[in-house]
């Protein structure tokens, strides 16, 4: 996927594959992704967060396990895909959780909310599709209040043998395959290989976090490194590096 329109070709996509995305997500994952979900929810949990932005929410996944874990939290899920959000917001119904999640169209890199308005962001394989990702940062960073916290889940590259070489042969050739099959739309599997490459994971994505300026930023591998949670915090009287 070329770099110049990508957001826009990044929401035809999505807006695609909505209908068979959930399917597909945890099809393909073998049903891990309940896990990594799981184990950013874990992390955030005893911060007792009262106000959540889930930026790339897609059809709310990350913002649903949030909302059944921590029961005081307030959660906006934001997303540039509308079928996705509709998907989302028929889940968020039927789960009961009107009340605590809100589904919202938005724009990572031009976030409609406050300065210091969430006490924690977060992020579930999204930040690879930022058109600018220095920018989509800052505008996070923005929005988090003093004190508050970051958590991005995101693949990896696994360098481990033979795990890097099931990986990179699952993902160049058995996925993308599938993904077709199941879907009908070829770009959007070939794209998830290609964007997980183009990439910048582990120390040089703990730079661009920091750039942003958050705070003791942290890599928490999991899955024989075939994914991360990216952490962060915003100390008081911090200013975004812009």
């Amino acid at each position: 996927m070329k770099q110049e329109g990508k957001k826009e070709q990044v929401r035809k996509m999505f807006n695609s594959i909505a209908g068979k995305y959930d399917f597909l997500n945890h099809f393909l994952s073998v049903g891990i992704d309940h896990y990594w979900r799981k184990k950013l929810v874990n992390m955030l949990k005893p911060e007792h967060p009262n106000q959540v932005l889930d930026i790339a929410t897609g059809t709310g996944d990350l913002a649903i396990s949030i909302a059944k874990n921590i029961h005081r939290a307030n959660i906006i899920g934001a997303d540039i895909s509308e079928n996705m959000l509709e998907i989302g917001k028929q889940k968020v119904k039927k789960k009961k959780l009107n009340k605590q999640i809100q589904m919202e169209l938005g724009d990572s890199e031009q976030l409609k909310y406050n300065d210091s308005f969430f006490d924690s962001v977060t992020v579930a394989f999204g930040v690879r599709n930022y058109e600018d990702l220095d920018l989509g940062l800052k505008e996070m960073f923005r929005v988090t209040k003093d004190n508050g916290s970051v958590y991005i889940l995101e693949f990896s590259k696994p360098t481990v043998f033979p795990v890097k070489q099931i990986y990179n042969f699952y993902f160049n050739y058995i996925l993308p395959t599938l993904g077709k099959g199941v879907s009908k739309d070829q770009s959007a599997y070939t794209y998830l290989p290609e964007s997980v490459k183009q990439f910048p994971d582990g120390q040089v994505f703990l730079n661009h976090l920091s750039s942003a300026g958050y705070k003791n930023v942290k890599q928490h591998k999991m899955t024989f490194g075939i994914v991360s949670i990216y952490s962060g915090s915003k100390n008081k009287n911090q200013k975004s590096n812009k």
